[in-house]
């Protein structure tokens, strides 16, 4: 009975196969947050150079609004307009074009740079409140104008490993948090465009 005890311990059959299953669940959940993080962070980049592209419309005048031209846009045609930069990875449905669930817009003008809000409105003074979209519009004013544009974007974390450290809303009711905001901001100056 020794003997075949002291041959049990020595056998090497399916060890490989023992040792991959106990360390492979660990691997393949770090392996899957970090392609998440690097999914997200593409996507913040993505809305960011969504942002740049259409102000740089807007600030030459090939983008207007209100000015009875031919390059006026409704909120809706600009929403479709950023929908089309980012649809490498981010889909825009029909309903999300015409009511912002997931992708929040504001393009508005302002009197001097100074006036121009530096913080995400919020639904409360908490860190991780859900954004207050009821100031955003899309007013976005002619030639030789101060304008801001933001965009904001709800990227739904999937992973559970990296969800608490990433997302940057949380739900006031304690359940899982779930989005990751991204938040893309510039100011300018439109041009004197005739």
């Amino acid at each position: 009975m020794g003997r075949l005890m002291a041959r049990l311990a020595r056998s090497r059959d399916g060890a490989a196969a023992v040792e991959f299953a106990i360390l492979s669940v660990p691997y393949f959940i770090i392996i899957f947050a970090i392609l998440e993080t690097f999914i997200a962070f593409t996507a913040e980049q993505l809305v960011t150079n969504a942002v740049n592209t259409l102000a740089r419309e807007i600030r030459t005048g090939q983008i207007t609004y209100g000015l009875n031209r031919g390059t006026d846009k409704t909120r809706e045609e600009f929403r479709q307009l950023f929908c089309d930069e980012v649809d490498i990875l981010i889909s825009c449905s029909a309903a999300e074009v015409a009511t912002a669930s997931k992708l929040y817009i504001d393009a508005r003008t302002f009197t001097t740079f100074a006036a121009i809000p530096t913080t995400i409105p919020r639904m409360t003074t908490a860190a991780y409140s859900d954004i207050n979209p009821a100031t955003f519009a899309f007013t976005p004013g002619g030639p030789d104008t101060i304008n801001m544009l933001r965009a904001y974007y709800r990227w739904q974390v999937i992973t559970d490993l990296v969800r608490p450290y990433i997302t940057t809303i949380r739900p006031t009711d304690g359940s899982m948090p779930s989005d990751f905001l991204i938040v893309a901001t510039t100011a300018f100056k439109n041009e004197k465009y005739p």
